[in-house]
Parts: C-alpha cells; sequence; structure tokens
C-alpha cells in the first residue's frame, strides 16, 4: 500500500478551497438573481450586497410582456426638415384644374380673401375667373396689394386699408426707404409700383346681380337684356322651398361671404331641369351682362326672390306666374363660369340668405 505524501495532502487542500470558492460565487449569484427578480416584481429598488448602493430598476412591471415593436423605433432620416424662412417677396402660382380660392388660400396659409386682395386685376372679387393655367399673384402674408395711382398719398392709401404707412414704407419687399419716398403727403412713388400692404385689409367688390322685384324692375335696365319692365300681380309663394335641381350636391362652390359668393352651385349635367323653388313672377329672363350668363329671376312677392344663372335655356318670360316645382330652365354653363352648374342665390328684403337655412 502506497503511503500519501505530504504533497499529495496539500493537492487535496488546494482541491478543497477551489470547491468552496467555486460554490461561494455560485451561491452568491443565485442569491443575487432572486433578490433582483422580486425586487422588480415589488417594482422597488433594492441594494446591492457589495456597496449598500440602489440598483436602478425598470418602472414597468413583469407582468407586461414587451416586443420590439413595443418599443421606439427610429427611422433613418437622410436630412433634417427646416422650417420654411417668412417670405418677403410676391411670388406667382399658376392654377391647376380643381384649384380653388379656399384651396389655394390653404395652400399658402392665407385667408380667402387675400387671393382676391393680391390679384384685383385679375379676379376682380369673382371665384368664377379663377381659370387654370392662369398666373396669379401669391402675397407673403394676409394683406392686400396696392398698385400706385397718380397723387396718391400714403396717409390715405395707409388709412383706407386701416394700416399705418411706415408698415408699407418699412415692409423690405416693398424697397422703399423713408429717405427715397419723401414726405408722405407727396411720397416719391412710382405710378404703376404694386406695394404689398401688409395686415391691409378693404371690402371686396360686389359683382352680384342687383336685386329686383316686380315693385321695382328698374334697377334691372342696365344689367342685361333679360331685363323686364313694371308688373303687376302675379302669384305669390308660400315662403316655403324645394331644391331648384335634381342634383343636390355642389360642383364648385358653397354660400360663402368671405370670398364673396352668396350662392350654391349645384353641380349636374347641361340641360338637366331647373325648378321654381317656390311660386311667384317672372321679373328677368334672358342674358346678363355681367357673368351671369343666362338668368331667370323670379320675384315670390313676400319679400323674397330666387336667382338662377349660367343657364343654357329657359322657357319663361316677363311677367309669368311660376308655381313651386315648375321646369323654369335648362342647367348651362353660360357667362363666367367653369363647367356646366346652377349657381343659385336667395335674397330676402334685399339681403342675402343662405340657402342651405330654408332648403329642406
Amino acid at each position: 500500500m502506497v503511503r500519501p505524501t505530504v504533497l499529495n495532502y496539500l493537492q487535496y487542500v488546494f482541491a478543497g478551497l477551489c470547491f468552496i470558492l467555486l460554490s461561494w460565487i455560485i451561491l452568491d449569484s443565485i442569491l443575487t438573481s432572486t433578490a433582483l427578480a422580486k425586487a422588480d416584481v415589488q417594482n422597488t429598488p433594492i441594494l446591492s450586497q457589495d456597496n449598500n448602493q440602489e440598483i436602478p430598476l425598470p418602472y414597468y412591471s413583469p407582468r407586461e410582456i414587451l416586443t420590439y415593436s413595443d418599443g421606439i423605433v427610429r427611422n433613418t432620416v437622410s436630412h433634417t426638415d427646416q422650417v420654411a424662412k417668412p417670405r418677403q417677396e410676391i411670388i406667382q402660382y399658376t392654377v391647376e384644374e380643381n384649384d380653388t380660392i379656399f384651396g389655394i388660400a390653404e395652400k399658402f396659409g392665407l385667408r380667402p380673401e387675400t387671393v382676391f386682395w393680391g390679384n384685383l386685376y385679375v379676379l376682380g372679387d369673382n371665384v368664377h375667373n379663377l381659370w387654370p393655367d392662369m398666373q396669379i399673384n401669391i402675397l407673403p402674408e394676409d394683406g392686400v396689394l396696392h398698385r400706385w395711382s397718380e397723387g396718391e398719398g400714403l396717409n390715405g392709401v395707409a388709412n383706407y386699408y386701416g394700416v399705418s404707412p411706415d408698415e408699407i414704407v418699412d415692409w423690405p419687399g416693398n424697397h422703399l426707404t423713408r429717405e427715397s419716398v419723401g414726405l408722405y403727403e407727396d411720397p416719391k412713388i412710382e405710378p404703376g409700383t404694386e406695394l404689398f400692404v401688409p395686415g391691409g385689409e378693404r371690402e371686396l367688390i360686389s359683382w352680384t346681380a342687383p336685386e329686383i322685384t316686380r315693385e321695382n324692375p328698374a334697377i334691372a335696365r342696365n344689367i342685361g337684356p333679360g331685363f323686364c319692365g313694371a308688373i303687376t300681380g302675379g302669384a305669390i309663394g308660400n315662403g316655403t322651398f324645394i331644391y331648384p335641381t335634381v342634383m343636390h350636391v355642389l360642383s364648385g362652390y358653397d354660400y360663402t361671404p368671405a370670398t364673396n359668393h352668396f350662392a350654391l352651385d349645384f353641380g349636374g349635367s347641361v340641360g338637366n331641369a331647373i325648378y321654381a323653388v317656390d311660386a311667384g313672377v317672372i321679373v328677368y329672363a334672358g342674358w346678363n351682362d355681367h357673368g351671369y350668363g343666362n338668368m331667370v329671376v323670379v320675384d315670390h312677392g313676400t319679400g323674397w326672390q330666387s336667382l338662377y344663372a349660367h343657364l343654357d335655356t329657359w322657357n319663361v318670360v316677363c311677367g309669368q306666374s311660376v308655381y313651386q316645382g315648375d321646369v323654369i330652365a335648362g342647367l348651362g354653363n353660360t357667362g363666367r363660369s367653369s363647367g356646366p352648374h346652377l349657381h343659385f342665390e336667395l335674397r330676402y328684403n334685399g339681403g342675402y340668405v343662405n340657402p342651405w337655412n330654408v332648403l329642406p
């Protein structure tokens, strides 16, 4: 039998110490993991066994199962968008098919009126003068474009638009200085110069037909050959209304006083029947010289008048009594019109009424 030597004993001792050390490390790891899991469930911090320091834990409960899609995913962006700098110059815009005053204004962050105020000599404050491919001015911000005339003064122009003369002179895009302008009462500004008036406003020019009644038809004499003379008697309406067309959807503008459009533009095909919305007497029937094309006006005798414009044909005559639902015309595309539709107005005692408020 071989007796163990001292070296053998030392090897046994070393092996034992290694076993004890390894066991301690494994046990410490198990205890730490258990403490972390327990603290996570309770959603409270724990203290490390080594240095008494708090170990930060997730805020969410372990009952919440997080997946990759729950995290914040950042897409790679090849460029950085910058906030557009304010414009100081007037730019040109080419009108596209189906553009409207509202759509153009929204595209450039302007009020609809500003589109008119920047294009007086092109649009004439008339929504129906907007045509595809035409060039219009887009002002830098809400305001008015003023074309300077001989003999004008800055004080008077500024007062008309509700601003101060300094606001006009100081606008960078106008390229004026107080030294070059001189006296505001008699400024050195070339006639024909177009100046932007920031924040300026003006009244929109009314291009709608004047009120025509059986009691006062003479006002219609200068608006076209459809003029009727004095009319007495005839049917009286009951003050309730029906739709003037078989189609009840709009193909153009709604009733929008902000854009000088005091009517509904009902869509349809050329020749579709147009009905009298209430009983009354024809006080205008024929061509209108101011953009309405062929037009019919019915006076209902109770303070109400209805107007039907851009007609293709009409089958009524001056002084004729008509009754609710009678066919009085065919839908058309005459006058200042960008497509077949009915321009329909209602008035009461001289004022415009939103037809949506009285139609069924």
